[in-house]
């Protein structure tokens, strides 16, 4: 596939209800999932679980873009093709997460992303191996005196940063503000930190003279808070969060790719069809979800072989779902 423009690259990941699959878990993330199935997370076993995903036959048609790990995008399959030309071959296009992860800020609870530091060398390594376009993700909380407006701009400028280093690179970056689920905050709450991550966002993006056509927003839904009391309805999410991208997301943004943040399978899917039905937006509104398309496909594996085409089978189902709920067509009865 070529493309002329990071605008082609990033319109393309989105096209026709398509939406990417998040495969860039960590070493440490990726064991944790295999203890769960009671899986030894050895390089050959994470790199057979994400091989069998990427042939899935679901993938092609509803999967634009894969989020890579370091390890995998350097990994080859069991027969010796590049993941990379796996992925490539289903009509999907290789990413990589970028960022190198969490650290305080000062002695407060709030974090600031590292990875600034050697980011265009490693970009140029990431370009030769075959990525299209990359990761990076903040974390913002929400608690008693968060988030700060200190966190929320050092996160905001570090993801500016990093978007105009990677289109200098020729790759599409994707921005991730995550405003975590976790907390018993309402939905009002989220709301009001998501508002005010996206404006800073932004602003920043602005300031850096990053070209807003090429790049892909990677937000969390607004919801109440994964311990929260008060039942929030899935119409009270769509408007909430529709609200906040049309006051902030410029129209000229190709894509808006929902993470799943700890939201069910299902879950994480109706939400999403919820907001299309809706309508009235300028950008393709899809989705960017790693638990919520995989984790059916995880637990259908168990780590063996001969159940390879049942995990297949649960992952194509999933992305054929997300790609129903980016055109709104999903219906609670085609899970059953």
């Amino acid at each position: 596939m070529n493309f002329e423009s990071l605008s082609d690259i990033a319109s393309y990941i989105v096209s026709d209800g398509k939406g990417i699959l998040a495969a860039d878990e960590s070493n440490p993330t990726c064991t944790k999932r295999f203890d769960s199935i009671g899986v030894d997370s050895t390089e050959d076993n994470r790199r057979d679980y994400r091989e069998l995903l990427f042939r899935s036959d679901g993938m092609k048609g509803n999967i634009g873009g894969v989020i890579l790990f370091d390890e995998t995008i350097r990994q080859k399959a069991a027969d010796g093709t590049p993941l990379v030309d796996v992925i490539n071959a289903q009509g999907s296009l290789p990413g990589i997460k970028v960022d190198k992860g969490l650290q305080p800020i000062g002695n407060t609870e709030e974090n600031i992303t590292q990875g600034l530091d050697g980011l265009n060398e490693r970009l140029k390594e990431y370009y030769e191996l075959g990525a299209k376009f990359t990761k990076w993700r903040a974390v913002i909380n929400i608690g008693e005196n968060m988030p700060s407006s200190d966190a929320i701009e050092l996160n905001m400028q570090a993801l500016a940063e990093y978007a105009k280093i990677v289109q200098s690179n020729q790759m599409v970056p994707m921005v991730e503000p995550e405003v975590l689920m976790d907390g018993n905050h309402s939905l009002d709450d989220c709301f009001e930190a998501t508002s005010r991550c996206l404006e800073s966002l932004f602003s920043n993006l602005s300031k850096n003279g990053v070209d807003i056509t090429g790049i892909i927003l990677k937000p969390n839904m607004v919801t109440a808070g994964s311990n929260s009391s008060t039942s929030v309805s899935i119409d009270d999410i769509a408007q909430k969060t529709l609200e906040c991208l049309k006051t902030y997301v410029p129209d000229e943004m190709p894509g808006v790719t929902f993470l799943s943040g700890g939201q069910s399978d299902v879950d994480a899917t109706a939400n999403l069809d919820a907001m299309n039905k809706i309508g009235g937006f300028p950008w393709k509104l899809s989705f960017s979800y790693g638990r919520a398309l995989q984790q059916p496909a995880l637990k259908a594996w168990m780590g063996k072989s001969e159940n390879t085409a049942l995990a297949q089978a649960a992952l194509s189902h999933r992305a054929l779902m997300n790609k129903l709920a980016s055109e709104g067509k999903w219906d609670q009865s085609l899970e059953s």
